[in-house]
């Protein structure tokens, strides 16, 4: 993290723990929900309908999200979804005593976890930017990436070893974690500029018009939402460490893990070692490694090349990550960041949420290792297909639209 950053901006490491802690909390209760899902009925599908049903909310309050971080406060906006956050972890805490822990109860628990995701996503987003000045905005959007993933790593790991000793030992950390990111986001600063836009249909969907009245944005971000949609192996973890690589619910946290050690060290990488030129071959680059990674691993049968696979690919999502963020960020004013934010939420959860519930469809259709293998091959495809969709993408050059240079005035 930036020296500067820590040393005259104490709002944005109070942004920073929050961050982590709630990044903590979900990994954690994701790791858990989905071993215990795979431990009560033994069904791929189910893993992938936790997906379905965690995306939903995403759809159906699409247009209220980003409207809600726009027009009130949203420092109260996250805490409030940090809260609820931290309810669902005590109901699982209550429940998991209780020996109520059913199927039906965790497709409830996963619908409310993604609510307070669908809410929670576009606030933080629109945050940032009014608690780092301008001047520091890259380094602090950097210096966020890589506190996320490396709370990423730790907590799958950690919920897995604390998993293996009783399910309480996970839910209750997490109540504790998401309790904490509460109380830091509430001590942040009010600067949030006010939207003066009245409800409208016009205003609601101002955000989706946005978007694709950029080339560039549109296609980087719908490039990396099918990729990661056809490839995305996340919800058939507990069947390869159970099944496949024969490990438990400790080797689910490591599988869980590695994808965002590559991601980790491709951030830090990046914060050193800025994008800045051929930024669209190397966005198509990496998205192209993300499916070889993903074949790769879906071959595996050794744990070890297995992560190792799975490093790559954190580290080649990354870098598509980087690239799309920075032209949202980048080109959208404060007042609309939330409702733009919102719609770049629906195409990440669609990549990722939905990807689940592909991979637990196919793996139930095909068998778990087809299904990852088809999912590799549709991200190379999805990268020579958007190659000639947005030929402007792929051939860009600087992260900036150059300006045209001016030819000399004449001589009077």
């Amino acid at each position: 993290m930036s020296s500067l950053l820590l040393r005259h901006h104490r709002p944005f490491l109070a942004f920073w723990f929050a961050r982590v802690f709630t990044a903590s909390g979900f990994q954690m209760i994701t790791v858990a929900i989905g071993w215990q899902m795979y431990a009560l009925t033994g069904n791929v599908l189910d893993l992938g309908l936790v997906g379905l049903i965690e995306f939903m909310p995403k759809i159906l309050f699409i247009l209220i999200t980003g409207h809600v971080a726009d027009r009130f406060d949203r420092r109260k906006v996250a805490a409030l979804c940090q809260g609820a956050q931290g309810l669902i972890a005590l109901g699982l805490l209550l429940g998991s005593g209780a020996g109520g822990i059913s199927r039906e109860m965790i497709f409830v628990i996963a619908f409310l976890l993604g609510t307070a995701r669908a809410f929670e996503m576009p606030t933080t987003q629109a945050l940032l930017p009014n608690i780092v000045p301008s001047n520091l905005f890259p380094a602090a959007v950097a210096a966020s990436a890589s506190a996320m993933q490396a709370a990423t790593i730790v907590a799958p790991a950690l919920g897995g070893l604390l998993y293996a000793l009783g399910t309480h030992w996970v839910y209750g950390p997490a109540v504790v974690l998401y309790s904490c990111a509460l109380s830091l986001m509430l001590s942040l600063p009010a600067r949030q500029l006010p939207l003066k836009q009245k409800v409208s249909l016009e205003s609601l969907l101002a955000g989706f018009r946005f978007i694709r009245s950029r080339p560039a944005v549109f296609g980087a971000i719908s490039m990396d939402m099918c990729a990661v949609l056809l490839s995305g192996a996340t919800a058939l973890l507990p069947v390869f460490a159970k099944d496949i690589l024969l490990t438990g619910p400790w080797g689910l946290g490591l599988l869980r893990s590695a994808p965002a050690v590559g991601a980790l060290l491709m951030s830090l990488w990046l914060t050193r070692f800025p994008i800045e030129r051929r930024v669209g071959p190397v966005l198509f680059t990496s998205v192209a490694i993300f499916g070889v990674a993903t074949i790769g691993f879906g071959l595996s049968t050794s744990l070890w090349f297995s992560l190792a696979a799975l490093v790559l690919l954190g580290a080649a999502d990354m870098i598509s990550m980087v690239i799309r963020s920075a032209f949202v960020q980048l080109q959208t004013p404060d007042e609309m960041r939330g409702r733009v934010g919102a719609v770049n939420g629906l195409f990440i959860g669609a990549s990722n949420q939905l990807g689940d519930f592909r991979a637990g469809v196919s793996a139930a259709w095909f068998g778990t290792v087809p299904a990852v293998m088809i999912g590799g091959v549709g991200a190379l495809v999805v990268t020579g297909l958007w190659i000639r969709l947005f030929p402007e993408l792929a051939k860009r050059d600087h992260m900036h639209p150059q300006p045209n240079p001016q030819p000399p005035s004449a001589a009077a």
